[in-house]
């Protein structure tokens, strides 16, 4: 698809972009390599788990292990890690008689669950569960009436890539909208980040009423976009950027001292003997996570126990540990270290400690849920729109 296509969503846009990055940082290669389903039929028909999901969810070939060691053997297929289209494909499509388990982008699970289009976990068969760290337990879209639907997977949170060098420290947005900084400053061009960067600023730096920034109400999110709008127009951003590639062009080229976006670039910048750091923002990060649903027509394929012991098994530190090495992606649960510490040869117990060190320390402090399924949905869509054509 045409990424730079107005008609995508940003959600959307934003999603691929991220999986474009980890290919190209070659972390995604094994994630792409399972194309589709009954890729892996070789391993057990008997213990098998259909698994749809986000690309940079999948460990390649991996699974053979996970499964010699769950006895559950995945099927992967990935989703396009779009929202919309997964929604559709459960509600009108076949995707329920396909999968029995989803990956999603968090913040759809309440909307599934409504539409009735995924089942409550019954945590009771998920023993790991209990060993999830409690701030990922809380996240607040994992539930709807008092049920669990979603099991956080994976979570990390985004900030502000910035060159010491030229500007020192950094601890707040409002370095993006410093007029001092007039067209040395971008942000991605997607809302399901930049506007709720933008929110999180103006709630904890200029004290608007602003109630949640990854939800905005009507009123909130006009007064978000016409803030953006008004700085566009002054000139204030150097780019939208669009993509994990003119994102890291944009630090390595030195066309920007401070942008909000993925904490990769600053690794990736790093790499290319730049200064670039990522800042611990007064306001608070935006937080995310990838969550596994248990999509509806699994149960009436008797496949809802295997499925449980999936997401159990996903919980249980060869996972976390793979993803970790392989992306630098946490499963937020202690079970890692331990795995790792068990199993010396293929993974450095010190560098589990400290990404789940690294990791923790942002959500000790004020985080915002990023929600690719807001409310308002639309109407981010449409005044998105205003602003690309302001």
């Amino acid at each position: 698809m045409n990424k730079g296509s107005n008609s995508a969503s940003s959600a959307l846009r934003s999603n691929l972009q991220r999986r474009d990055m980890l290919k190209l940082m070659g972390a995604g290669a094994a994630a792409l390599s399972v194309g589709g389903l009954g890729a892996n039929r070789a391993m057990a028909d008997e213990a098998s788990v259909a698994f749809w999901a986000t690309a940079t969810l999948d460990i390649g070939d991996k699974w053979q292990e996970f499964a010699s060691q769950s006895g559950v053997s995945p099927e992967f297929t990935d989703n396009g890690n779009d929202v919309g289209p997964v929604v559709a494909r459960l509600a009108a499509g076949n995707a329920n008689d396909l999968f029995d388990v989803g990956g999603f982008q968090g913040g759809a699970e309440r909307e599934l669950a409504k539409q009735g289009l995924i089942a409550p976990w019954d945590l009771s068969k998920i023993p790991n569960f209990a060993g999830i760290w409690q701030w990922a337990k809380d996240i607040p879209t994992l539930t709807y009436e008092g049920k669990q639907y979603g099991i956080p997977t994976v979570v990390n949170a985004d900030s502000i890539i910035y060159r010491p060098d030229k500007l020192g420290k950094v601890d707040s947005y409002g370095v993006i909208f410093d007029p001092k900084l007039k067209g040395r400053v971008a942000m991605e061009d997607a809302w399901i980040n930049s506007a709720i960067f933008t929110a999180i600023y103006l709630k904890g730096a200029e004290n608007k009423p602003i109630k949640d920034p990854g939800n905005l109400s009507e009123s909130e999110l006009g007064l978000v976009m016409e803030f953006l709008i008004k700085h566009k127009k002054d000139g204030q951003f150097r780019t939208f950027w669009n993509g994990w590639e003119q994102g890291v062009q944009l630090v390595a080229n030195e066309e920007v001292d401070a942008m909000t976006g993925w904490e990769p670039i600053v690794y990736e910048g790093r790499k290319r003997g730049l200064q670039v750091e990522y800042a611990a923002p007064v306001e608070g990060y935006e937080g995310w996570g990838n969550n596994t649903v248990l999509l509806k027509g699994a149960a009436g394929r008797g496949k809802a126990d295997v499925a449980h012991k999936f997401v159990d098994g996903l919980l249980a530190g060869l996972y976390g540990c793979e993803l970790g090495k392989a992306r630098g992606y946490l499963v937020p649960t202690d079970n890692n270290l331990a795995y790792a510490k068990a199993h010396p040869d293929e993974y450095k117990a010190d560098d589990v400690a400290k990404l789940a060190d690294h990791v923790k320390a942002k959500f000790s402090g004020k985080v915002y849920w990023q929600n690719c399924r807001p409310d308002n949905f639309q109407l981010y869509e449409e005044w998105w729109q205003k602003l690309r054509n302001a």
